[in-house]
């Protein structure tokens, strides 16, 4: 009797397991690579995410969603490239910049703006524009920020101070650059040994800041002969004419004898804590800056952003579109990837948020020229390079054109609009 109570127990227990568990459990796959996009130090980065996918799994009962740990970055766009030919791709993905445009260009993306403004509807005014701006293909929102990263000027403050010069303001001009690179040109010893103003900073990085950019927004224009390109490569030219001829090599930066260099605010916020500061840059004193405005721009940074897509194929585009902004537009997510990771968050409510901004400072060496409130404006006034499938080789065209009227000392002015001809001619035919 015992026994057939047993069965019957068991019986009736798997009944109601057969009928509580659901018959067709619904799985959403993501994207992702491991490690940091920005190439820095990140010994969690499936962190975020995980925690994320909790809060999604339990706020949608039934759902599974399901990832593919150990993909490298540099191996994830073609990982992704395979899964979207074999029509295997993940409901919701990763984007690295450099593969939205083509992305985009191929139909791979589904179009967001309906699930913007219907129902479940997302008030663009949460992002800053240009992180926002670096998902939008021909007026189209196919992709929202997840990440991004902003150009900054690192400064050797040691040896500004060998040289008895103060530490800019966060709203230099081109001309304080100029005129404390010529300072440290005009005071060199005659020694094996010099010291340098810059390393690294290029003509791109000049544009931007003097109110121009390379391409048009939709990626269809080459701007090259845009006068204020020009101005942009000649101050560059002037700046490395106080080298003598010497070619300023970025060894010559991590030991100390160079002033200034451009990187991404995420070295800064890799490299700044102990105990990474003293493995990185342990002989000298460094901190960062806005990029110095041109005479018709402002202290504007080029920004880099990682995005996150939904597949055009995906059978549970509501239940994706509900992930994305888990990921992209949620408070809690994005405020602690802001922590743990070494970008900014797109999000102006994260970015600005006092708490956050003074713990993440609190890891570093912090200085009253470079603070939280520098970020805010960096994020307010950068712009996103237009990312389109041509970008590369119209980009690459555009440096050799200007690499050989330089070095051939050719009419830069005729010089630019001739190659801005081609240029355009090229994205006509590849558009």
């Amino acid at each position: 009797m015992a026994a057939l109570l047993g069965i019957s127990v068991a019986a009736v227990a798997g009944m109601v397991a057969a009928l509580c568990w659901p018959r067709d459990q619904t799985v959403l796959r993501v994207g992702v690579f491991s490690g940091s996009y920005w190439g820095t130090p990140n010994g969690s980065s499936y962190q975020v995410l995980d925690d994320a996918i909790s809060r999604f799994e339990a706020a949608h009962p039934g759902i599974t969603v399901e990832y593919e740990s150990g993909i490298p970055v540099d191996e994830y766009s073609e990982w992704l490239a395979g899964k979207l030919l074999t029509g295997e791709e993940p409901d919701v993905f990763f984007i690295l910049p450099d593969d939205f445009g083509l992305l985009a260009e191929t139909g791979a993306l589904a179009p967001l703006d309906w699930m913007m403004n219907g129902e479940k509807g997302l008030d663009r005014g949460i992002y800053y524009d240009a992180c926002l701006q670096a998902g939008m293909y021909e007026g189209t929102q196919l992709a929202l920020p997840y990440e991004s990263a902003a150009m900054v000027m690192f400064v050797n403050r040691t040896l500004l101070e060998a040289y008895d010069i103060p530490m800019p303001e966060n709203d230099w001009t081109w001309q304080d650059l100029y005129d404390i690179c010529r300072t440290i040109a005009a005071a060199q010893p005659d020694s094996v040994q010099r010291d340098y103003g810059v390393y690294g900073y290029t003509w791109q990085n000049a544009l931007y800041s003097n109110g121009s950019t390379l391409f048009s927004e939709d990626g269809k224009q080459c701007t090259l002969a845009d006068s204020r390109v020009a101005t942009a490569i000649q101050f560059v030219q002037e700046l490395d004419s106080l080298d003598a001829g010497y070619t300023v090599t970025a060894q010559d930066f991590d030991t100390g004898h160079v002033a200034f260099r451009p990187f991404l605010f995420s070295e800064y916020r890799a490299y700044q804590p102990y105990p990474w500061r003293v493995k990185k840059y342990s002989s000298f004193v460094w901190d960062c800056l806005r990029m110095p405005a041109g005479p018709e721009g402002g202290n504007t940074s080029e920004l880099h952003t990682v995005q996150v897509g939904i597949s055009a194929r995906t059978t549970h585009a509501e239940l994706a579109w509900d992930l994305l902004c888990t990921l992209c537009a949620d408070e809690t997510t994005q405020g602690q990837l802001f922590l743990q990771s070494q970008g900014i968050s797109p999000l102006r409510a994260v970015t600005e948020n006092i708490d956050l901004l003074d713990r993440i400072f609190a890891e570093t060496q912090g200085t009253s020229t470079f603070n939280s409130a520098a970020i805010g404006e960096i994020m307010r006034t950068a712009v996103t390079v237009p990312q389109f499938a041509a970008r590369e080789q119209a980009t690459a065209m555009a440096e050799t054109a200007v690499n050989s009227a330089l070095a051939d000392n050719q009419s830069l002015t005729t010089s630019l609009a001739t190659a801005q001809r081609q240029i355009n001619l090229y994205l006509q035919n590849t558009g």
